[in-house]
């Protein structure tokens, strides 16, 4: 698992979808982000698609577009809906349609989908108003799919990594995770996620997704991915380049590139007839 709160469901004091600071950071290098992040596998975006009723596709938090442009390839039509400005603008330059606004106060009209997908996007959103919202924007028989990536570098890029960011921000509440943690936290955040669809009653039952698969990185690959992240994207710059050389030594220890292995985990669930 991440070393620090990515996009993320994490184990914390308060309410991820609260965090509006971190959950806003993310914008401040748009480019960067849609760049460096990874895309999803093609055969989730496939099973989605094949089990859907339709094409319209809503993209909660889309973000840059990452996975909205996935989508788009395969055929469907997207809307993205962004709470950051900035995040929506590149996505909308290249080519997404895109409404800002949080998802819970987003004003649908009589606007309705075959699918409401979040990528890396729900902990982000009310656990309680969210799935009810999702459920008034499908239609009977639409899926609403929420996926993200579970990732974890290896022990001697993580824990060079845990121990830097400890000497950047020594004050960070982020400093109490433990540099690696096992998969089965993230599986109980997509099960809590299912708990609250379910509890809407107007789903049938979700499903629990999973998805293994691996990428490779170099040094500057990796390096170009980490301040996008949850717990780097607030640094003040010096901070940033202390963990980054020391991220940066440990791969170059490493022959200058690893692999990473890669778990995408989902939860979804078909929205129910109406009586």
């Amino acid at each position: 698992m991440p070393t620090l709160p990515r996009e993320q469901p994490e184990p914390s004091p308060a309410q991820p979808h609260q965090a509006r600071r971190m959950a806003e950071s993310f914008g401040a290098d748009a480019r960067r982000y849609d760049q460096a992040r990874p895309g999803y596998p093609d055969a989730l975006v496939t099973r989605i698609i094949a089990s859907t009723p339709g094409p319209d596709v809503l993209d909660v938090g889309c973000g840059t577009g990452i996975a909205a442009r996935q989508f788009q390839a395969a055929g469907c039509t997207v809307l993205g809906v962004e709470p950051d400005a900035r995040m929506a603008d590149f996505a909308r330059a290249r080519g997404l349609q895109v409404e800002v606004g949080a998802f819970e106060g987003w004003q649908s009209g009589d606007r309705t989908f075959d699918a409401v997908i979040a990528a890396q996007s729900w902990h982000w959103v009310d656990p309680v108003a969210g799935p009810m919202k999702a459920a008034h924007v499908l239609r009977p028989g639409g899926r609403l799919a929420i996926f993200g990536h579970v990732y974890e570098p290896p022990a001697e890029v993580a824990e060079p990594f845990a121990a830097a960011y400890r000497r950047a921000a020594p004050d960070s509440p982020l400093n109490v995770q433990q540099a690696r943690r096992p998969l089965d936290l993230y599986q109980a955040a997509y099960a809590n996620f299912a708990d609250k669809i379910r509890e809407t009653g107007q789903f049938n039952d979700p499903e629990q997704w999973r998805f293994d698969w691996e990428q490779s990185y170099t040094r500057d690959q990796w390096l170009d991915l980490l301040p996008t992240t949850g717990g780097l994207t607030q640094l003040p710059p010096d901070q940033l380049a202390e963990v980054l050389n020391a991220v940066g030594d440990a791969i170059d220890s490493l022959g200058g590139r690893f692999t990473m292995n890669y778990t995408t985990l989902a939860t979804t669930a078909v929205r129910a007839a109406t009586s």
